[in-house]
């Protein structure tokens, strides 16, 4: 059963597109200039909620918050979120500005506090100033809407150096209803994530047994969001939240249920496609650069041989330059500490082979050059060493790139 008969995409929906969602962006202050820099979802109803998180051994002060609201009851009713402060390094203030958040934004919602999930993304180390984001919460019932303005408004307050909102909608058949499945991210700098500085929102009206949510969650995660990479640093606000309101009225569900196959392959199609977007959008980048390993031995080896070839600062830089100089991708499949047979690896760049067998094979230096110069890069990897498969993405290495993180808190 290919892709396209489980689910199609739905080009003009957003994450308030699923049944029971509202959403809201406004200006609090928080950032120097005017855009937006908080934000909310809220579902009418109380939606069955699956998170995951940074592995950054500094996680911040809303993350914590958050694992307390899902754990008490599997549920949530609101997410608000900031940018322009990470919230993160902050101490015992940090911690009680976040529970600040919650409480305000039960207040003005009209919501029970643990029905509340806080994220925050920007500067790490400096406090809230939670006379500005209290006014903000305040203020966000009424700028809340189920219309795309009202998603627009959300997925403009989230971002930091992202130049690009990064939102997708599918549409898919549940029991014979129409289900929706939205999503919303941001992340163009410190994105390594392992669960950069990454946010991502989930919305579906479908109906989905709790614990299959959260192992659907992190299952996708593996091969989405975990398979990315800009820069090698791993945030400490990375933050993936799905809520499911239900409303689409299926049945709830589960593994075993005749439409979860459908189900999961549109919500890895939600995820893998803000993976993509984030990737793209890299800090300075002008390339996305997909790399797909087959012929491992284990597909957790995929993934770590394809992580680290996505990830070499070497690779990124020859992409950036357009130079076809595949001894940078071989010396970094040798070095990810994974099992490799070195007399037989075949590197393709696009549909140019440039190595067969681990020996070089001669190309068109001219037809290489032309096509490093398009908007996409493939690196192809086949190890001929097992059946595990995996692909990555990330993006080059520009002079840009140094230049916005140089001045970044300026």
């Amino acid at each position: 059963m290919g892709v396209v008969s489980l689910f199609s995409v739905a080009p003009e929906g957003s994450i308030t597109s699923p049944k029971g969602f509202r959403a809201g962006g406004l200006h609090c202050g928080l950032k120097k200039t005017a855009r937006n820099d908080l934000g909310a979802i809220v579902c009418e109803v109380p939606a069955v909620a699956a998170a995951v998180y940074t592995t950054n051994v500094f996680q911040a002060a809303p993350l914590k918050v958050t694992r307390e609201s899902i754990a008490s009851g599997g549920r949530l009713q609101a997410v608000v979120v900031n940018s322009g402060n990470a919230n993160a390094c902050t101490g015992k203030q940090g911690e009680a500005d976040a529970y600040a958040m919650r409480a305000a934004a039960a207040d003005a919602l009209g919501l029970a506090e643990h029905d509340i999930a806080v994220a925050s993304t920007g500067v790490i180390g400096e406090l809230l100033p939670m006379d500005r984001v209290s006014t903000g919460i305040a203020g966000l019932p009424a700028v809340l809407s189920a219309e795309d303005d009202g998603a627009e408004q959300f997925c403009q307050a989230i971002l930091t150096t992202d130049l690009v909102k990064k939102e997708v909608c599918v549409r898919l058949a549940v029991d014979d209803r129409e289900v929706l499945i939205a999503g919303a991210a941001k992340g163009s700098g410190m994105i390594h994530p392992n669960m950069a500085t990454m946010l991502a929102f989930v919305t579906t009206d479908a109906a989905v047994e709790p614990q299959a949510l959260q192992q659907l969650l992190g299952a996708t995660t593996d091969v989405t969001f975990n398979m990315i990479t800009v820069d090698g640093d791993t945030s400490t606000n990375d933050m993936l939240v799905a809520m499911a309101s239900g409303l689409a009225d299926n049945r709830p569900l589960a593994p075993g249920h005749p439409d979860w196959e459908a189900f999961a392959a549109a919500f890895r199609h939600v995820c893998e496609t803000l993976a993509q977007a984030i990737a793209r959008d890299g800090e300075g980048a002008t390339r996305l650069v997909e790399v797909t390993v087959e012929g491992a031995v284990t597909e957790q080896s995929a993934r770590a041989i394809a992580k680290t070839v996505i990830g070499s600062s070497l690779v990124k830089s020859a992409v950036f330059g357009a130079d076809a100089n595949w001894g940078r991708i071989i010396a970094a499949v040798g070095r990810a500490g994974e099992p490799v047979n070195p007399e037989t690896v075949d590197i393709k760049l696009g549909d140019i082979v440039v190595l067969s067998g681990s020996r070089p094979i001669p190309f068109d230096e001219e037809e290489a050059l032309v096509y490093l110069q398009g908007d996409t890069v493939t690196i192809h990897v086949d190890l001929h060493n097992g059946k595990g498969s995996a692909t990555a993405w990330g993006c080059d290495l520009t002079y840009d790139y140094v230049r916005i993180n140089a001045a970044y808190r300026t």
